[in-house]
């Protein structure tokens, strides 16, 4: 590009999605030849559920579903989220608090367009999904980290939380079941943030696209509904994507008041207009059904979980902990750097490092905690077949030696 041809200082300062980055490099070497095991991609290896195709399959050949749809999403599709979000988080919400969103990062990053200014401070707890930050800095935003390790599961401490708070503190992201350490906060670490929240007025949104993926009797604790009171600065971020494995179908929503609701839809008026009225369909089905399909897929994620917990804690060097929720595992890998590994004896100084030279040489694919803000980590994904599972711990464990 000329000198001239500048691109924006807030795309400039934007990382892109590590997660993401990692799946394509992965397809990209599957596409030339090379046999790749993904654990990069959060996306369930199971089919959509028959009953959720086929709803999309007739509402594609009715030309009443050929158009644009309400910007805030298809009427009915708004009020059955209303009503899944009483079933299962157990508190109302009216349907003109939902705004229906193209995928769950719409939905975050739609929140921060209409909350934050330039400068505003929002607290992430880490680590964190990758995208937080980077959706907080398209805002005009600050993320704030504050880190929390495995010697206290991952979850947040409150005096740490209000050690970052500052005059210019406007919101806070709680997200749990977590993405990427698989950590399901406690309801006492729920009802903690949610009265801080409330004591200090601080928006609170929070991310409840995992909240069936749970295992080990742990339990989603919904902030809204544990303390009610912070529902007024509280916006829920979900979708379909990882419930019923409709990640292609692009269908998420925000909850919030219903100014704030009325705000993110004129966003996204001008944005994207509408989500896809096929896939509002498809999500209307999913939403509406029973949670039959997810009990099946939560009981092979489990499955899934106890396998790759068990071969990544048998690799010398690593230390992976038991998560509760997700589906995915976040591994101490420090013991592998800074030495020889590998075939080649190659040295990584960093997680980012070796998860390179683990796709190069192992041909398989982990995202490095630095992505998450949680360096010295590697976030495997276990929504694979057990097949693929297993050979790509093998080729793991074999390439350490």
């Amino acid at each position: 590009m000329a000198q001239w041809q500048t691109l924006s200082n807030r795309i400039n300062d934007v990382a892109e999605s590590a997660t993401l980055a990692v799946d394509s490099k992965a397809k990209a070497m599957k596409a030339g030849g090379v046999d790749v095991i993904g654990f990069g991609a959060g996306e369930p290896n199971f089919p959509t559920p028959d009953y959720v195709v086929e709803a999309a399959s007739k509402a594609c050949f009715d030309p009443r579903n050929h158009r644009y749809t309400p910007t805030a999403g298809l009427p009915p599709l708004r009020e059955a989220i209303a009503r899944k979000t009483m079933r299962d988080s157990g508190y109302p919400v009216e349907p003109n608090q939902v705004v229906v969103t193209n995928g769950g990062k719409q939905a975050v990053y739609e929140a921060c367009q209409v909350l934050l200014n330039d400068g505003d401070e929002v607290i992430i707890p880490a680590p964190y999904w990758t995208t937080y930050p980077e959706a907080v800095k398209l805002a005009g935003g600050k993320p704030v980290e504050v880190f929390s390790g495995a010697d206290r599961d991952f979850e947040p401490d409150i005096d740490a939380l209000e050690a970052a708070r500052t005059p210019r503190t406007k919101a806070i992201i709680v997200t749990s079941p977590s993405n990427p350490t698989g950590a399901v906060w406690s309801e006492r670490t729920i009802r903690a943030i949610g009265e801080w929240a409330v004591r200090n007025h601080i928006w609170v949104l929070s991310d409840e696209i995992y909240e069936h993926l749970h295992y080990d009797g742990a339990r989603t604790a919904y902030i809204g509904a544990v303390v009610p009171q912070v529902r007024g600065q509280l916006i829920v971020l979900n979708g379909v994507a990882k419930t019923y494995a409709m990640t292609g179908w692009r269908v998420g929503w925000l909850i919030a008041p219903a100014e704030v609701a009325r705000a993110a839809a004129k966003l996204q008026g001008h944005l994207s207009s509408n989500v896809s009225d096929v896939s509002q369909q498809a999500a209307l089905a999913a939403v509406s059904g029973s949670l039959d399909a997810v009990r099946m897929m939560r009981s092979a994620f489990d499955r899934r979980r106890a396998a790759i917990v068990s071969a990544l804690n048998a690799i010398p060097g690593v230390q992976c902990p038991t998560p509760t929720g997700a589906f995915y595992a976040f591994a101490n890998v420090e013991g592998l750097m800074n030495r020889p590994i590998g075939a080649s004896g190659s040295v990584a100084s960093s997680s980012a490092q070796l998860a390179a030279l683990l796709l190069d040489e192992a041909h398989v694919a982990a995202v490095p905690g630095e992505a998450f803000g949680a360096p010295g980590y590697l976030r495997f994904s276990y929504a694979l077949s057990d097949e693929q599972l297993a050979e790509g711990m093998r080729r793991f464990a074999a390439w350490v030696g």
